[in-house]
């Protein structure tokens, strides 16, 4: 049962491998080895594979003459084939050679397409750079000629429409990123020349204002011509225009007959023409700037710069020269160049739109107005008196020399009245000189107010104040120029003291002179008064101050003569001879007060002895003074006495007793400790009001003893054997430490 079975299985499995596929037949064979029988279906499997074999070989059999034949047809074939292939080769051939000539025009036609191509679209692309290329061709030309406006142009339609055309091509992008700089080029270079205009306009103002000048004049003339021939002939002229018209009408011309649009297109009709402004200024850089920042959106930025400058400009035209006072050429190159910068901003602005305006000018013509007026009241008038006086007493040589003098100035001295011819005056030249012009210029006053319809009061007020103004400005300015100019000496300031004084009497005879020629009694209620006396009060102190200035530098010019030995052994019997000449010169100088006030020549004397004995004190204690010997002291002490003998000899007259010689009680208690070497009474005494030597400071007595320290000691190897000079020593010390004790017990 079991083999028939198994026999069933194998014949089964058998079948499956002759019709499976060959990739699922593992499990098939596996099941195989997995039974017992796999011997026994191997020889199945043998004997199915001969069975097999037999069937291959009779089919075999049956078909081998069909294979024959079908072999001998193919050998028959491949003779026919050998030809044909013969054929296809010759054939392939003739055809690549005929076709090389072909493939070759082929590859020319192709080549030629593509140029004509290329060339298409390059001439496209040309059509729309040609128009940028040409218009930046035309903007290098523009720069290259300084046409900066049309360039400015050229850059807005090369940027706006004719970049955006042609595309994105790398020429574009550089020109695109040259505009900006183009554009700040163009900026740059206007303001430059517009900077450069400006310094033109600056260095011409005064012929502008020149040439202005002579238009006027010429036109004032021809004005005064017409007008006296329409009053001679006005009738006649009349009836000839109502019968064949007028002479200028025949003529084609008239110089009067049209309106001038500004002062520079004044012509002389006989003479030359005069050149304006335009012919002597080129104006183009101003509206070429102009018309550059209007297009680069910063008019407004260019007009500020403008009038910021020309303000700066009418600020230092304003500004009269030092010396313009001195002739009448100053004066006139002064008009001229004030004329001359407000004929071209005249012409800026007629000429422009709106870069200055009517309020602009205005504004500066005020300024003008008052820079002018304040320039003419400081130097007109008295100026060129003071330069040209001599500062010395008028000399008189006759009674009738000195009644001209006292016709000009009122000047009255019963003294002076009673001494013989010749003789001096007080004053110098100016005083009747100054006071002859204080009265021209109050009769100027009254012819210009002739015209006024002023009642009486109202011109005496107009005339006070107006002569306040010539006191408080003109006069009393040139005073403070006389008395603070350069090289001005001492006897020159006493003169100007003495003038001053005299001008300050003079003042109530000019109060009486107003009120005789405008018949107004001077004690009127709210009359003016005049301010002569302060003004020549403040002028007087003012030369006072200066003399005592002056003295102290003399002084220190003196000092600076000195040269004392500080290390010698012993003193001098005589004064030091830089003073003894500084005491001679003082002596001869304040003599020369003897016409000073009392008090004004006892303070000079006092500034100068208090100044002398400060610069002694800090000559004795100056830092480069680092040794000082008793020796040198006494020579101090010597010359400090000759000081105090010039003092005590009243240089000037007035001073009560001794009270000159306090100017030198500081310097003088201190000598007196040190030569004395009185250390013990000054220690004790110090601080008590009744002490010796109240005026010695501590610090300057320190700080004098230890420069009579002898440093070289250290270094000497005998200083220690010389008793006399180890015990001098030791005592130096000694005081020092008690005044820095003292000096520490009175700080804390």
């Amino acid at each position: 049962m079991a083999s028939a079975e198994t026999a069933a299985e194998h014949e089964r499995i058998l079948r499956e491998i002759e019709s499976t596929d060959t990739n699922c037949i593992g499990p098939t064979l596996r099941s195989v080895y997995d039974g017992q029988e796999h011997g026994l279906f191997m020889d199945k499997l043998e004997g199915r594979i001969r069975n097999h074999d037999r069937e291959i070989e009779k089919m075999c059999n049956h078909h081998f003459q069909g294979f024959v034949d079908s072999i001998t047809e193919l050998l028959k074939v491949r003779g026919e084939a050998q030809k044909l292939k013969c054929q296809v080769t010759e054939t392939n051939q003739k055809l690549q050679t005929d076709g090389k000539e072909l493939l070759t025009s082929m590859d020319e036609l192709r080549q030629c397409r593509l140029q004509q191509r290329n060339i298409a679209t390059t001439i496209d692309k040309l059509t729309h750079c040609l128009p940028v290329l040409e218009m930046y061709s035309k903007l290098q030309e523009q720069m290259r000629s300084k046409r900066y406006y049309p360039a400015l142009r050229t850059l807005e339609q090369l940027e706006e429409s004719c970049l955006p055309q042609a595309g994105s091509y790398r020429f574009c992008g550089i020109m695109s990123e040259n505009i900006p700089r183009l554009r700040t080029h163009i900026r740059d270079v206007s303001m430059s020349d517009l900077k450069d205009f400006l310094e033109s306009i600056r260095k011409h103002s005064d012929k502008i204002g020149e040439t202005a000048m002579k238009q006027a004049q010429v036109q004032i003339a021809c004005d005064n011509a017409v007008t006296s021939q329409q009053r001679s002939a006005s009738g006649r002229r009349i009836r000839k225009e109502a019968c064949s018209g007028t002479e200028v009408d025949r003529t084609g011309s008239n110089p009067f007959s049209e309106k001038n649009s500004g002062i520079l297109d004044v012509e002389d009709a006989e003479e030359d023409e005069i050149p304006g402004a335009q012919d002597l200024v080129d104006f183009s850089p101003v509206y070429r700037c102009l018309h550059i920042y209007t297009v680069l959106g910063a008019r407004d930025t260019f007009e500020n710069y403008y009038r910021k400058q020309r303000r700066k400009q009418a600020r230092l035209v304003l500004q009269p020269h030092s010396n313009m006072h001195e002739t009448l050429e100053g004066y006139r190159r002064y008009f001229n160049q004030i004329v001359g910068f407000f004929v071209v901003e005249d012409h800026i602005l007629h000429a422009t739109q709106g870069l200055v305006n009517r309020a602009y000018v205005e504004e500066l013509w005020e300024l003008a107005l008052s820079k002018t007026i304040a320039a003419l009241r400081t130097h007109s008038v008295c100026l060129q008196i003071l330069d040209q006086d001599n500062y010395s007493p008028i000399p008189v040589a006759s009674r009738e020399e000195y009644q001209r003098i006292a016709g000009q100035f009122p000047f009255q001295d019963p003294e002076l009245d009673k001494m013989p011819f010749p003789k001096k005056l007080p004053f110098s030249e100016f005083v009747p000189k100054v006071y002859s012009q204080l009265k021209e210029f109050i009769y100027a006053c009254l012819k210009y107010s002739e015209d006024l319809h002023l009642s009486s009061t109202e011109i005496d007020d107009m005339i006070r104040k107006s002569t306040n103004v010539l006191l408080t400005r003109t006069l009393s300015h040139c005073l403070q120029y006389a008395i603070k100019k350069k090289n001005v000496g001492l006897a020159e300031l006493v003169q100007i003291i003495i003038n001053t004084t005299h001008l300050e009497q003079s003042c109530h005879y000019l109060e009486e002179f107003i009120s005789n020629i405008t018949n107004v009694p001077p004690d009127t209620i709210n009359a003016t008064k005049l301010y002569g006396t302060s003004t020549f009060k403040d002028a007087r102190h003012a030369a006072e101050e200066e003399i005592y200035t002056n003295l102290n530098q003399k002084i220190d010019q003196f000092l600076q003569l000195a040269d004392y030995d500080w290390a010698a052994a012993q003193g001098g019997g005589q004064a030091s001879d830089y003073l003894s000449d500084l005491i001679a010169f003082l002596c001869s100088t304040f003599a020369v007060f003897t016409h000073l006030p009392g008090k004004v020549a006892q303070t000079a004397c006092m500034s100068a002895c208090k100044h002398l004995s400060t610069s002694l004190l800090q000559l004795l204690l100056e830092a480069d003074v680092r040794q000082v010997s008793m020796g040198a002291l006494q020579q101090f002490n010597v010359d400090v006495k000759e000081c105090e003998k010039f003092a005590r000899a009243g240089p000037v007259p007035g001073f009560q007793g001794d009270t000159l010689l306090l100017a030198f009680i500081d310097l003088r208690q201190l000598l007196d400790l040190f030569t004395q070497w009185d250390w013990s009474t000054y220690l004790a005494d110090y601080g008590r009001p009744t002490c010796k030597y109240l005026r010695v400071n501590p610090h300057t007595a320190l700080a004098l003893l230890e420069k009579m320290k002898d440093t070289s000691r250290k270094n000497n190897m005998f200083a220690p054997f010389r008793k006399n000079e180890r015990d001098k020593q030791k005592l130096i010390d000694t005081v020092v430490k008690q005044l820095r004790s003292l000096i520490a017990t009175n700080q804390a």
